[in-house]
């Protein structure tokens, strides 16, 4: 699993757990739909640390608790 796709998949997972749309996600984030569908999708090889950065801190939770999730264990992920 690429990095790329972990992060998706957490977005995801706490989409979910919160009760949030992605539409919400991007009216609050103000990132186009294109773009948050290219990162949700996995189609951008690397997403830009600004677009992570607003996702995290508007799925209200610490950069720290969204990376502590056994998806981000190294020993999961493809980082070539």
């Amino acid at each position: 699993m690429t990095l790329n796709q972990a992060f998706a998949i957490r977005v995801r997972q706490i989409l979910k757990e919160k009760k949030m749309t992605q539409y919400r996600l991007e009216q609050n984030t103000g990132i186009y739909h294109s773009t948050m569908t290219s990162i949700l999708g996995n189609k951008t090889k690397a997403s830009n640390f600004k677009n992570i950065a607003l996702i995290i801190r508007e799925l209200g939770v610490s950069v720290q608790e969204f990376f502590n999730s056994d998806i981000f264990n190294f020993e999961n992920l493809d980082i070539d």
